[in-house]
């Protein structure tokens, strides 16, 4: 998603007032790479409701239309030449899903969708953690308010399992929109042992961004605690407005891990979160 990349980028989007964070952020990207914006409205198909009941599929299919017409106009209106493409099946993350294999996408862009809750599985709706446990890219999840970051990126890494690809995506993002990246290794208690892990990868993340990206003012810091919430605590305290977390494998160990760390972060921060997929992991669909 550099702006001097020509990432490319997939909007996911049903064209609902839910999704118009997406669908804002994902314009203002594509209008800062120069180039144009694929995107995949899906529709839920059901073959034997459409022949059952014609008059109702009729005037589903004018929906589809409505909305396609509305979102190109919207494109167009933000100055974007938008690919679209409307996509039928019985599972709306799966269409989603393949389209980003078909174009071989660096990142989808989806919304996030649901309100505050005690219970962050309830902040995430279903086909969203789908498609971010399935996705063969990463996945930029965009609240509604949301905007581009203008303020600071936030690393979130695992002690356990730190993905430094992450911090590759996390340097770029913060360089090409030059401010700050804030690199937080979260200990889940306080025993020597878990504290000297988390201490071990921030530092080795720090020393190679500033290898490698030396320009971008880089700093970190090592919490103690459960990691979701440490994570949007971090970012609060530090005023970030871009969330960058990693997703662990492919499979049932993406699906087992969503369910965890990734969708309580995805759940309760009030910025967009990308959650990083490295370019050789795969998943199942």
């Amino acid at each position: 998603m550099a702006a001097t990349g020509s990432p490319r980028l997939l909007l996911a989007t049903e064209h609902t007032e839910q999704d118009q964070g997406a669908e804002r952020l994902a314009f203002d990207l594509a209008r800062r790479a120069g180039a144009p914006l694929a995107a995949v409205l899906p529709v839920a198909f059901n073959a034997e409701f459409e022949s059952a009941a014609p008059e109702l599929a009729a005037r589903a299919d004018a929906e589809v239309a409505s909305r396609r017409l509305a979102l190109e106009a919207a494109a167009g209106g933000a100055g974007v030449e938008l690919d679209l493409a409307v996509r039928r099946g019985a599972e709306l993350y799966a269409e989603i899903v393949e389209e980003a294999r078909e174009r071989a996408s660096d990142c989808i862009v989806i919304r996030h969708r649901g309100k505050r809750s005690l219970l962050a599985n309830l902040l995430m709706g279903e086909m969203v953690a789908k498609v971010v446990a399935h996705a063969p890219c990463s996945v930029l999840v965009v609240p509604r308010e949301a905007a581009l970051w203008r303020r600071g990126v936030l690393l979130g890494l695992d002690p356990q399992q730190p993905d430094l690809t992450a911090l590759g995506r996390a340097l770029g993002l913060a360089g090409d929109f030059a401010v700050p990246l804030h690199v937080v290794s979260v200990a889940p208690h306080a025993h020597a042992q878990a504290r000297s892990d988390a201490e071990r990868v921030l530092q080795h993340a720090l020393a190679q961004a500033a290898t490698s990206r030396p320009g971008v003012p880089t700093g970190g810091e090592v919490r103690v605690g459960t990691v979701h919430a440490e994570l949007i605590a971090a970012a609060g305290a530090q005023g970030a407005d871009l969330l960058v977390i990693g997703r662990h494998g492919g499979g049932a160990i993406a699906r087992a891990w969503i369910g965890g760390v990734a969708q309580k972060v995805i759940g309760l921060a009030t910025c967009p979160v990308l959650v990083h997929v490295p370019p050789s992991s795969t998943t199942q669909r």
